[in-house]
């Protein structure tokens, strides 16, 4: 008997194809520019595939042809394809491939208006510097950083956890800025030399990165209401600062520069209050609210103060608040305060040490230690360093240590003994945190220590985590711990929407509420052995590790 013949790819892509996803009804011409042309034609079979057509050949001096979409890199690839005469005859939508990458990830189709292209600019003339001779304006460059990581201070060398890991009855007080806290729980951000910076989009189904990061045109408002954010967190209020969080990813992805607070009237994140201060903003060229809080002296002390307290490690924004309004100013004053916890004083008492960054030499000198001390105690233990270190970074703000082992079991009990080894060897020093779960089954059985270490060698102190988690889990886990944190809030945001729960500690189906509302996490926890295994169930596009600097 003849054996079967495997059908051609094409004829497989086909098969696949749903007349009725969420590209139903879209008539495509992609223009190659800028573009690998393996990423196009992934993009090709995603629009097919999901109910789309794509359009080949344009008649470039005719009609659209039953175009409605055109997708390009940017207004430079565009206008190297087609004119402005077609375009301005073109009745369709001109998007940025960003618009289709972002539907891809959300897995619905998302209004376009904040994806145009707008190649009107290419045509605009502007005054150069000095001689008053009209220039043709450039595109702008691509943004090497998100806001996330533009708004990242040097607070994060002192210990990213200290609010994602503070659990009950622990000593580090729990922050309520789950969203926007400078200790962040995924690893520090801070550009180094050596960064990755931002990402082309790559074919998904290649493992590449598939972030497109277009440029800040409207920094003139970003800029300002980052310094707001700044202000509100260190005075803690955090419902005020999350509103401009919410809104300086919104205005980073404009592809046109706001002249008039009516262009963002229909924008998501954007209310009357906020459109009152980018109207000031394009109109004035600053922010009374902004000036105020910075030449009021009174105010700009109290500002710089709680930020200062904020960064000893331990202090959340609530005790740094009260800690000011009892009258202490400088650290000096801190040090005589009794009501400080164990894990504060420490926090304290190293927080020069613990500002200085580790470099990326040392930290995979220490991981080695880590393993062959661990593989001593465990046979096969395993035993990664995440966080910046594991995304690529030249240095780090401390060490994320990610460990489990793959029999399911020889995991419990092991932190208690490879801590005590590694203070025996004088490589632990001080203790934040420890808590043991792994033995009676709570908090999903993952182990936890937080403390102060030493390079082989030296006294300067840093920061370690150790995190170990049951196998099941550890794919969760290894993902949560290298972040970084811009990813990890995509990731739980992409996770809700499809009726999941993800966290550390595992994916999960999320529990219904009144209303049909997500109320919670069931106990049925969705198996994923690797990281690929979580990105893969939500629909998002594998990154590398280095891949997930966003």
């Amino acid at each position: 008997m003849a054996p079967k013949r495997r059908p051609a790819r094409g004829a497989a892509a086909a098969e696949e194809r749903d007349p009725d996803g969420m590209f139903r009804g879209i008539c495509a011409f992609i223009v190659p520019h800028g573009v690998q042309p393996r990423r196009l034609e992934v993009w090709k079979q995603r629009l097919v595939q999901m109910g789309g057509r794509v359009v080949e050949k344009l008649d470039k001096g005719g009609p659209a042809a039953g175009v409605n979409h055109v997708l390009a890199m940017d207004a430079k690839a565009l206008l190297r394809e087609l004119d402005a005469a077609w375009l301005h005859r073109f009745r369709g939508s001109v998007v940025s491939f960003e618009w289709l990458e972002e539907c891809l990830k959300s897995g619905e189709r998302l209004p376009e208006h904040k994806f145009t292209i707008n190649y009107e600019d290419e045509f605009k003339p502007k005054k150069s510097a000095g001689n008053g001779d009209s220039i043709v304006s450039q595109p702008a460059k691509r943004s090497k950083m998100s806001f996330e990581d533009q708004q990242r201070t040097s607070s994060e060398d002192r210990g990213e956890h200290q609010d994602a890991s503070a659990g009950k009855g622990s000593d580090v007080e729990r922050s309520s800025n789950k969203y926007a806290s400078s200790q962040t729980n995924s690893g520090d951000t801070k550009d180094t030399v050596g960064s990755q910076g931002a990402f082309d989009i790559e074919e998904a189904s290649s493992g590449g990165p598939s972030i497109y990061a277009p440029a800040d045109l409207n920094r003139n408002i970003t800029k300002i209401f980052g310094r707001l954010i700044d202000i509100y967190r260190a005075l803690g209020e955090d419902r005020r600062s999350f509103s401009y969080y919410k809104a300086i990813p919104v205005i980073e992805k404009l592809p046109f520069k706001i002249e008039s607070a009516e262009q963002v009237k229909d924008l998501p994140t954007i209310g009357k209050s906020l459109k009152d201060h980018i109207n000031e903003i394009v109109t004035t060229g600053k922010l009374s609210k902004l000036e105020h809080f910075e030449t009021d002296e009174k105010f700009s002390l109290k500002v710089r103060t709680i930020s200062l307290f904020g960064e000893v490690w331990g202090v959340g924004p609530a005790t740094a608040l009260k800690l000011y309004e009892k009258g202490h100013r400088t650290l000096d004053d801190l040090r005589k305060d009794e009501s400080l916890t164990n894990a504060q004083r420490i926090g304290l008492k190293y927080f020069d040490d613990i500002k200085q960054r580790i470099p990326r030499h040392e930290v995979s000198e220490m991981e080695k230690l880590l393993q062959d001390v661990g593989k001593d105690i465990l046979p096969g233990v395993i035993i990664v360093c995440g966080g910046s270190y594991r995304r690529g970074k030249a240095s780090c703000g401390d060490m994320d240590i990610i460990i489990t082992h793959p029999d399911g079991e020889s995991h419990v009990g092991f932190l208690s003994k490879f801590v005590q080894r590694l203070k025996e060897i004088n490589f632990l020093r001080e203790d934040l945190i420890f808590s043991i779960h792994s033995v009676d089954g709570t908090d999903s059985g993952v182990d936890t220590y937080f403390g102060l270490c030493t390079y082989p060698g030296r006294e300067l102190r840093h920061r370690i985590d150790f995190k170990v988690y049951p196998r099941n889990r550890y794919a969760c886990g290894l993902l949560h711990w290298t972040g970084n944190d811009v990813l990890n809030r995509r990731l739980r945001l992409l996770a809700d929407s499809k009726g999941y729960v993800l966290d550390d500690t595992g994916l999960y189906l999320a529990t219904r509420g009144s209303g049909g509302k997500h109320a919670g996490r069931s106990d049925a926890i969705v198996s994923c052995h690797t990281e690929k295994d979580v990105f893969d169930t939500l629909g998002f596009p594998w990154l590398e590790p280095h891949e997930r600097n966003l």
